[in-house]
């Protein structure tokens, strides 16, 4: 079989970082670069995970709103290292259950078996020739009731909530920076 260049499922790109991988899938202009750029960005803007959970730091909010003051401060200081906690809890969620494993390993196979047919000629149903994104649609609806036996919904739910808890928690309870504090008490009235 002959690859294509560019071929994000070649050996060369299983041995980049990544963030230059998710550049190689997309051509220049598309999402991908969007993607790559969004991805650099939070990892440059991310804080030191010592400050993040320093116990000194935190208290008990005076009254309702200080909590909102500091919930919103928090979200927008932080909101890098809420992605990651994000991300490690989706992590966590997939890893931790076989079967939502299995339904991505589905998932991903079929995609990755429409990619070849296609490279190999036209895929042809009923007489009409299938383009990329019904393909795509196919192999989505074909993966639809792996996930839907593997608890794909609850998992959702579940990494939301958990989420939801931990950075709410973190956000309310987190004293706000000495920068932040200034400028809280120079705003105007």
């Amino acid at each position: 079989m002959e690859m294509k260049a560019g071929d994000p499922f070649s050996d060369e790109a299983q041995e980049i970082p990544a963030a230059r991988m998710i550049s190689r899938l997309f051509p220049k202009g598309l999402s991908g670069n969007v993607a790559k750029e969004w991805f650099d960005r939070q990892r440059k803007s991310i804080r030191p995970w010592n400050g993040f959970v320093d116990q000194r730091k935190f208290s008990k909010p005076k009254n309702f709103g200080e909590l909102c003051q500091r919930v919103v401060r928090n979200l927008d200081t932080f909101h890098s290292n809420y992605t990651f906690i994000f991300l490690a809890l989706i992590l966590y969620c997939i890893i931790s259950s076989p079967m939502l494993l299995i339904a991505l390993a589905v998932f991903v196979g079929a995609f990755y078996i429409i990619h070849l047919k296609s490279l190999e000629s036209k895929l042809v149903v009923f007489g009409r020739e299938l383009t990329q994104g019904h393909q795509l649609g196919l192999a989505g609806s074909v993966s639809l009731p792996v996930f839907w036996l593997a608890g794909a919904g609850a998992a959702v739910f579940w990494v939301l909530g958990a989420t939801m808890a931990v950075i709410g928690t973190h956000a309310a309870f987190r004293e706000l920076e000495q920068s932040d504090m200034e400028e809280l008490l120079m705003q105007p009235v």
